[in-house]
Order: C-alpha cells, then sequence, then structure tokens
C-alpha cells in the first residue's frame, strides 16, 4: 500500500488499485469510480488500513450478486485463459475452482463439449456486459484473433497448451492465436492449459503457425551450450554421454534432443572447449 491517491475507473474481474474511503465493522470500502463504493471484507485486510491509503484488489460479484472486493489472487482474470477444475454440475452449468469463495460459471451454452464433475477443461474467462458477471467459455475460437498473425521466423511467443491433435499439440499464441508444435519436436511432457515459453518456426503460407518450444539452428545450439559445458562439470569435468547414447537417454538426462545434443558437441569440440574421449566427453 502507498499513500498516493488513486483515481482509475475500476474493471471487474481484474485486479484494481483503489483508494480506501471508509472503514468500518465489516471491513473496509474502496472507491472503484462509477461501479460505486465496495466493501473488502474484513478477513481480507492487510495490517494498518486507514482511510486514504491505497490497495490492490480483485473485484467480482460473491453469491448474493454483490459487488466485492478480495485480495485473494484468482486463478485468473478476465481476458486470460486457463485450466480448471470442474467441481460441481448442476442445471445452470458447470461451476469451476478458480480460487475464489464463489465458483466460476460455466454456462452450457457456452461449453465446448458437455463438462464433468473432476475433470480439468482449458477456459477463457470472460465478462458478460449484459449481466456484469463474471463467467468462463470453453468454446476458444471465438475468443482467438481471425487476423493472419504478424510473426517472424524465431520470435518469442508464450504459449498455453491445447488440445492433443494427430499431427501434436494445438497452442494458444500470445492468447491472439493458434499454432501448433509437432509430436517429433516435442522433447518434454505437455498437458492441456501448461503456460510455457516457444517461438515461432514459420508462418506458413496460410497464416497458420508453426511453433517450437527451443530456438531453431544456431541459436538452440548456443542456448545449450552453457547447460552442456555444466553438466560435465558437476561430473568432474568427464560426461558417459556420446554420440552413440540413445536420443531417450540425451532427452532424460539433459533434455533436449539428440539432434540439439550433437550440434552442440560439434560447436564446442570446433571451439576448443571439450574433447572426445572413449565412451564419452571431457572438459578441456
Amino acid at each position: 500500500m502507498t499513500d498516493s491517491q488513486v483515481t482509475t475507473q475500476a474493471s471487474i474481474g481484474k485486479f484494481n488499485q483503489l483508494n480506501i474511503v471508509a472503514m468500518t465493522d465489516q471491513g473496509a470500502y474502496v472507491d472503484a469510480g462509477d461501479l460505486g463504493e465496495i466493501l473488502l471484507p474484513k478477513r481480507y485486510l492487510p495490517e494498518n488500513c486507514q482511510v486514504g491509503l491505497s490497495i490492490k484488489v480483485f473485484i467480482y460479484a460473491d453469491s448474493a450478486d454483490r459487488l466485492v472486493a478480495t485480495t485473494t489472487t484468482p486463478l485468473a482474470q478476465v481476458g486470460e485463459f486457463v485450466s480448471l477444475k470442474v467441481i460441481q454440475v448442476n442445471k445452470m452449468g458447470a461451476f469451476l475452482d478458480w480460487g475464489l469463495p464463489k465458483d466460476l460459471l460455466v454456462p452450457y451454452n457456452q461449453q465446448h463439449t458437455a463438462m464433468e464433475v473432476g475433470k480439468y477443461y482449458l477456459v477463457r474467462v470472460f465478462l458478460d456486459q449484459t449481466t456484469d458477471r463474471i463467467a468462463a467459455s470453453s468454446k476458444l475460437d471465438k475468443f482467438i484473433d481471425i487476423w493472419p498473425a504478424e510473426y517472424q521466423q524465431g520470435d518469442k511467443v508464450n504459449l498455453i497448451i491445447g488440445g492433443k491433435t494427430d499431427l501434436g499439440f494445438k497452442a494458444i499464441v500470445n492468447d491472439l492465436h493458434w499454432g501448433l508444435l509437432y509430436d517429433n519436436e516435442i522433447f518434454q511432457h505437455l498437458r492441456v492449459g501448461k503456460q510455457i515459453t516457444g517461438y515461432i518456426k514459420q508462418v506458413r503460407e496460410d497464416g497458420r503457425l508453426d511453433l517450437l518450444l527451443t530456438r531453431g539452428s544456431k541459436n538452440k545450439v548456443n542456448d545449450f551450450s552453457e547447460k552442456l559445458l555444466a553438466h560435465i562439470a558437476d561430473r568432474g569435468g568427464v560426461t558417459s554421454l556420446h554420440d552413440k547414447s540413445s536420443p531417450e537417454l540425451i532427452q532424460r538426462t539433459l533434455g533436449v534432443s539428440k539432434k540439439t545434443f550433437k550440434a552442440t558437441v560439434g560447436n564446442l569440440l570446433k571451439n576448443g572447449k571439450i574433447a572426445i574421449i572413449k565412451d564419452g566427453i571431457k572438459l578441456v
């Protein structure tokens, strides 16, 4: 908290930095602009709260549909994709656990497939502009940009892993576009909803995106060199890994493909940093 006055219009379903305007037995009231004064219940109050201070709060509707503030961090805010667990299904729809006392509703008309209790689903959190209620949808395509993506090969991007396909995994790129990770270029465990850094492999003629989880070609070699040198140093300057080691052993030990391993070894040999010995590699 700071003493600075904050006048920003508050947004439902997001964190806001708001001024405390009144203290009561129930808690503190914060000024949420056009939304009015909203109660931050006493159980969420940090120490030394007083009128005039500003505080970071999340605004949502409680079980009585009254706007309320909290300092608890939900698993997602409005406008974000997230994988959440279904904890109840009733005539209104499916309810997801998103870390707040009031569960997050996915109405039946927002379910891509019928949701089941106990399962996780990738959803987009949104604000219903008619009711001002926060809800979620598993119909993800409606939130993905229809315009061709403007990326360059090698661009670093944020990925959220989507569904499995015959070719690999779909992934949401920078919360805007669909891209594809191919099975033969994935060397780690992926699950739907996982957030991970990736790279643009290519933008196809139809505007679709092919993705990688590690940088390609020369950059990939450079990225892995320090890790390989550290691996050898940690083992007294010698590793038993070599060009005849299985791809599975290399992936399990170092987390990269055998192709990347061999390219990095070649680069380090050329630069005189390692030497090949019988059944292994040593530092020079």
